[in-house]
């Protein structure tokens, strides 16, 4: 039982965490996991040697990177190299390397939602890397793309690498899929990492770790909404819980109330009551086969130029063009 009085909402933020613990089941959405904390908690996460997909990813950049620069400077004298979501950009720089060591001409403009992150990546290119022309982005996704294809006709190379396109489900996928597409031209390329199907244990382990990082990653949205919003969660009476159903490829994160609760968050003017073992769903990832991807790409007017995996099949980059 919520109660709650007519409310103006000053963020995305703020309206999203409303709809979120009004409505039944109850959920919040992962991208709020990510402030400074978070950012330093996805990194550690990142670095667990349960998480596959970081090295995983990070090997197809360290063995086949050669094959990948011949690609994206094919036909092209210069591009615009675009990450989504550029994190810390540990993989992304071996390819910059590459690039830069092929003397070929191009921008690296990393979008991020958290200015932190991009500070960050700015402050470690300009000592690590300091030929690269870093042009951060701060924003979501597509006011940022949007906003470069206005800008310049240069070919893009567009990167959304991590296997982030599994925190959507398949038709939310297809109109993700689908918005990028449609700021492509002909010539450009979506370069996007989709983890793949494999033993389920291996997923939970990764989602799951004993340590408890996966565990303050996810709480860490209430710990924002503690500090952001006023709210009076205490963390410690919530369980974090990973399930996988291995026939539709689905992992799916929640937090789960441990007894009767009641919480108010004072900015939305919102008391939201929890049941013992109620849950808020936080995050799904989803796992792929050829299959999967092919019936994305299809729907979404994107055609499968190639594909990279790494050398445990765990993992695959799949290079699209705009049909």
């Amino acid at each position: 039982m919520q109660e709650q009085t007519e409310t103006l909402f000053e963020t995305q933020f703020e309206e999203e965490v409303h709809t979120g613990l009004t409505d039944y089941p109850k959920h919040l959405s992962s991208k709020y996991f990510y402030d400074a904390k978070g950012d330093k908690l996805f990194q550690d996460i990142m670095n667990m040697p349960e998480y596959y997909l970081t090295n995983a990813e990070f090997d197809i950049f360290s063995t086949q990177t050669e094959k990948i620069t011949q690609l994206f400077s094919k036909e092209s004298s210069s591009f615009n190299l675009i990450e989504l979501g550029a994190g810390d950009g540990i993989k992304t720089k071996i390819l910059l390397q590459n690039l830069i060591d092929n003397k070929v001409d191009f921008n690296y403009l990393p979008i991020d939602i958290s200015q932190n992150v991009l500070d960050q990546l700015s402050n470690s290119l300009e000592k690590e890397i300091p030929e690269v022309q870093v042009e951060p982005q701060q924003g979501t996704y597509f006011e940022a793309l949007e906003k470069i294809a206005a800008l310049t006709d240069t070919k893009k190379i567009i990167l959304f690498l991590g296997s982030n396109i599994g925190n959507l489900l398949h038709l939310q996928a297809i109109e993700f899929l689908t918005q990028v597409q449609k700021l492509m031209r002909e010539g450009d390329l979506f370069f996007v990492g989709f983890d793949q199907k494999k033993n389920p244990q291996t997923i939970l382990d990764a989602y799951n770790d004993q340590t408890g990082i996966t565990a303050a990653f996810n709480k860490n949205i209430l710990a924002r909404i503690n500090s952001e919003l006023g709210g009076n969660f205490d963390l410690d009476k919530f369980l974090h819980w990973e399930v996988y159903d291995p026939e539709t490829g689905t992992a799916k994160s929640y937090l789960v109330s441990k007894e009767q609760q009641a919480v108010t968050v004072e900015k939305l003017d919102l008391k939201t009551d929890f049941a013992p073992w109620e849950t808020i769903h936080t995050e799904i990832s989803q796992k792929y086969d050829d299959r999967t991807v092919e019936w994305l790409a299809e729907k979404s007017g994107l055609q499968i130029e190639t594909q990279f995996t790494d050398s445990k099949k765990q993992y695959k980059n799949y290079v699209f063009k705009k049909v």
